[in-house]
């Protein structure tokens, strides 16, 4: 029987949850955690970038004295494939309403060597203590209702780019959205969709990190086809949303040198902007 330090961190939020299951870390030692990442949440052949963080976000729950992220800058080094990983934690500093930590994902190349593959540094907190008081110019996206959105399994084939992670998501896209599963993109550097985990599996501060880099890349619709594989990814959590699906927007301003931003807004169902995010994603160009 294993003993406490080798349990899964958090081991009382894993229940049925598919994402619960597959983010979880088990602690070999103060600050080393072990896990299989699984094949469910690959894009093509590669891990979602998403799911990583949110692999390294529950290490780090684990690691601090704070339950929740509030902000997380992660740096993607190489692409994480399905299989045994190890994630090393350290904590930086701890103060009385913010601790801030970093972490680090490795696997071993077929020469045994271990690569980085992902660093982060976050800030975690407590958004159950923060105050009420809101004061801000942002407005939720304006997206159809969900049963006038469009899915995956709406289309007569698998949407081009995805894989296995699309599976595990409820996910529907604006149809304004859509004219790159078309073939006819808009040329507007726009992504925005109804989102959830297909489990029904209610949102958390930690799915959150999910969410940011779940949809299709907004190259998709600007009318690149191809990997588009984050380089850098930064995400405020702002609020512990509510029960019921979420509501995602993805914008891009700027593609320029083979290099594109992209800024996530989540919002939940009671209209709350719970979380942002921005991420540098490298494309293909010709």
């Amino acid at each position: 029987m294993p003993d406490a330090a080798s349990v899964p961190a958090a081991a009382a939020l894993i229940g049925d949850s598919e994402f619960d299951r597959d983010t979880a870390v088990v602690r070999r030692e103060p600050g080393v955690y072990d896990i299989d990442l699984s094949a469910g949440w690959t894009i093509i052949n590669a891990v979602n970038g998403g799911y990583l963080l949110a692999v390294l976000g529950r290490a780090l729950a684990d690691t601090l004295p704070h339950p929740d992220p509030f902000t997380v800058s992660a740096h993607y080094l190489t692409a994480s494939q399905p299989g045994p990983a190890v994630v090393r934690t350290e904590t930086v500093r701890t103060g009385r309403t913010l601790s801030t930590g970093q972490a680090s994902l490795f696997q071993y190349d077929a020469d045994g060597n271990e690569v980085e593959r992902i660093r982060v540094l976050a800030s975690y907190g407590d958004l159950g203590a923060l105050p009420d008081d809101v004061r801000t110019t942002a407005v939720p996206p304006v997206i159809p209702p969900l049963e006038r959105c469009l899915g995956p399994e709406d289309g007569p084939a698998p949407v081009e780019g995805s894989s296995a992670i699309t599976d595990r998501l409820m996910l529907k896209l604006d149809p304004s959205t859509l004219g790159w599963a078309l073939g006819a993109p808009s040329g507007k550097g726009e992504m925005r969709a109804w989102f959830g985990l297909a489990d029904g599996r209610d949102a958390d501060p930690l799915s959150l990190l999910l969410t940011v880099d779940a949809l299709p890349p907004t190259a998709f619709e600007i009318g690149l086809t191809g990997w588009v594989p984050t380089v850098e990814l930064t995400v405020h959590v702002r609020r512990r949303p509510a029960s019921g699906p979420l509501r995602v927007s993805i914008t891009t301003r700027n593609l320029a040198g083979g290099f594109l931003e992209e800024d996530a807004e989540v919002w939940d169902s009671e209209d709350r902007l719970v979380a942002q995010s921005r991420q540098l994603a490298r494309v293909r160009l010709g």
